[in-house]
């Protein structure tokens, strides 16, 4: 028996042969009538042998009536061994996963709309105390260094990612970003709560890195105290002026949510109306009087407050002594172990708090930082004294 000549064809809706029952799933599938003609010429060459030639094409026909029967299994009507010639390949990814590095995107970003005005980097307020506080918190607990990990404060365990703990930051920052946050000054005024900052583009996570300025350890201004996160854990030491390598590539910066130096710290002394008195009537002196020569050395500056740089983190001079023995006569002995010293530290500090707190001050104005206010206090003998424990 001759095979017949197929063409395309219109399959009967009402016919039940396998050859039309095929093509009907074809189209319903949405392929197109002129697509794949070597696998329609197959399965319908199958169909046919079946109505034409009976018996002798069953298993063909078994095999396609399986197919039509399987449903979802395949692309409707085909056989096993085309479905398995004509299915795609799967592909399996073998790239690894992108290494991560500095600021990173959040997950499930929206698609993209209007452009609109970036939003300003946010700044919480600090003070200088409280940075100083927060990176000894670091060196204490000797925080092991790394770029992939994150302390239990959700900080990254790296250098930029310590100087945004200790500023206080709302994200983990990298030494590309952290400039945002502040405003570039000299070097000379530093104070403690600044940054010295490298940042080096060509090899941002190797050739990079940020200190946090803790104070001046001398009056050279050569060497500074530095708190730093570097290998192997967070440290605090005395370091040259910028950094031990690459100094001249250092910036200085001030993160720009700190209290400004020269605000007021402490409420103003209130004033007390007082009546002058009436002066004496002028003397004509015969001759020139010499003033005696002072039996007793003046006090340190006239008693002047001596600038809030003299205090401190990193302070070293005789204003801290001063301030030390003065808290000590006021009732502060009990911070001291020893002897008040030229070395700021924290007795200074809680002693000074101490006594802040005994005027009634809170906030910014009892942070242990003396003021202009708080030293006049101290040097004249006024105010209250540091309440026993």
């Amino acid at each position: 028996m001759a095979v017949p000549v197929f063409e395309e064809y219109e399959p009967a809706p009402d016919c039940d042969c396998p050859g039309c029952v095929l093509q009907r799933r074809a189209l319903a599938a949405g392929e197109h009538p002129a697509a794949h003609g070597c696998r329609r010429a197959l399965v319908l060459v199958t169909a046919a042998g079946v109505v034409l030639g009976g018996g002798a094409a069953q298993p063909a026909a078994a095999d396609s009536a399986a197919d039509v029967r399987a449903g979802s299994a395949g692309v409707p009507g085909l056989s096993a061994a085309a479905r398995t010639a004509d299915a795609p390949e799967t592909a399996t990814s073998t790239e690894p996963d992108n290494e991560q590095g500095g600021r990173g995107e959040l997950h499930g970003r929206p698609l993209p709309g209007p452009a609109g005005k970036p939003a300003a980097p946010v700044t919480p307020a600090t003070t200088r105390a409280e940075i100083i506080n927060r990176a000894k918190v670091w060196v204490e607990a000797e925080v092991p260094y790394s770029m992939s990990t994150y302390w239990t404060d959700g900080y990254r365990q790296d250098c930029s990612g310590y100087v945004s703990m200790a500023w206080g930051l709302t994200t983990n920052e990298w030494t590309g970003s952290l400039a945002q946050f502040a405003t570039e000054i000299k070097r000379e005024e530093l104070q403690p709560g600044d940054i010295l900052l490298f940042h080096n583009p060509a090899n941002p996570t190797k050739g990079s890195h940020v200190t946090l300025f803790g104070g001046w350890t001398d009056y050279t201004h050569e060497s500074y105290t530095a708190y730093e996160q570097t290998k192997p854990a967070t440290r605090r030491q005395t370091t040259p002026m910028a950094y031990w390598n690459n100094s001249d590539k250092y910036l200085a910066y001030r993160y720009k949510g700190v209290t400004s130096a020269t605000a007021p710290e402490e409420p103003a002394e209130p004033a007390t109306p007082t009546t002058p008195p009436t002066p004496p009537a002028p003397a004509t002196p015969t001759t020139p009087t010499t003033p005696p020569a002072p039996t007793t050395p003046a006090p340190p500056a006239a008693d002047a407050f001596p600038g809030a740089r003299s205090f401190g983190p990193g302070a070293n001079n005789a204003h801290v002594t001063r301030l030390g023995q003065m808290l000590v006569k006021r009732g502060g002995k009990r911070f001291y172990t020893k002897g008040p010293g030229p070395v700021w530290g924290e007795a200074d500090r809680k002693a000074t708090q101490a006594f802040q707190l005994a005027q009634g001050w809170r906030g910014t104005a009892a942070d242990g930082l003396p003021g202009a206010h708080t030293w006049k206090l101290l040097v004249t003998g006024k105010g209250k004294n540091i309440p026993a424990s």
